[in-house]
């Protein structure tokens, strides 16, 4: 039987970067429900798969270890493009375990994942964003508090950068992460998720950030981005985007303008 799926992406992160100077990289993700990758499924003879940079042979070795396997022709969709910061490889992942039948702890989905990648989203938990994530361990730190109502309008400034599971050249946030398990208001969040941002850009670039200056133009409480990507973010209180700010974010060179919803406790 023919068969679509949908697997959510996200949007960057809240904050990312370096639990102390040794320590693991860890971030908080920001869900995009409607990112992420589509899935189409034809019943057939063998493992015929295109799109999202995966081969047969790849599939193969994701799904052994849970138990799981796949015949027919798989097409895979992302959203937008592979590298701009909204989760596709993982989600890709996941939507394949899906496919295929698992129904196992997303715990261990995540692991798989890592061993295929090297690094993982937390795409597979049902509310992601409350996870304090060890991505390259594939694993939850801490529970976090639900975050306030939100509504960021984003969009892509930048060309793709993939994740490479070796790199953890990323700011140290261990005081980032701390305050933000006691931040109680939007703007709370928002400053430490411009600050985690800020850090990033000045280590790992682009080192001129049109986020910032449209940030304040536009009156959101902060921004945010794709710690590796080109997603970037402006945050506002639901209702409070003004008019003209999508056609602001057009005319410094964005592209793909959208909106998230979410938070709420």
């Amino acid at each position: 039987m023919s068969r679509a799926l949908h697997v959510p992406g996200h949007f960057g992160e809240w904050l990312q970067g370096r639990l102390g100077a040794e320590g693991p990289v860890v971030l908080v993700t920001l869900p995009a429900p409607a990112l992420g990758l589509d899935l189409r499924y034809r019943p057939g003879p063998g493992l015929r798969l295109h799109g999202a940079g995966l081969t047969p042979e790849r599939a193969r070795q994701f799904l052994a270890p849970l138990g799981l396997q796949l015949r027919g022709r798989i097409v895979l969709r992302p959203v937008v493009a592979p590298g701009l910061g909204t989760g596709v490889s993982t989600a890709s992942l996941v939507a394949l375990a899906e496919l295929a039948g698992w129904d196992g702890p997303p715990e261990i989905l995540a692991q798989a994942c890592v061993r295929a990648e090297g690094a993982s989203d937390p795409l597979m938990f049902p509310v992601p964003e409350r996870l304090l994530w060890a991505s390259r361990q594939g694993r939850a730190l801490a529970l976090l508090p639900a975050l306030p109502r939100y509504e960021i309008l984003g969009g892509f400034s930048g060309g793709p950068a993939r994740t490479e599971a070796a790199d953890s050249a990323f700011p140290e946030v261990t005081d980032l992460v701390a305050r933000w398990q006691r931040a109680e208001t939007l703007a709370d969040h928002a400053a430490i998720a411009s600050e985690s941002a800020a850090r990033c850009s000045a280590l790992r670039g682009p080192f001129v950030e049109t986020a910032p200056e449209l940030a304040t133009d536009l009156g959101a409480l902060g921004w945010v981005r794709a710690h590796t990507g080109a997603a970037r973010g402006l945050i506002f209180a639901p209702g409070q985007v003004p008019a003209g700010a999508e056609a602001a974010l057009r005319a410094a060179g964005w592209r793909g303008i959208l909106r998230i919803r979410g938070g709420g406790r």
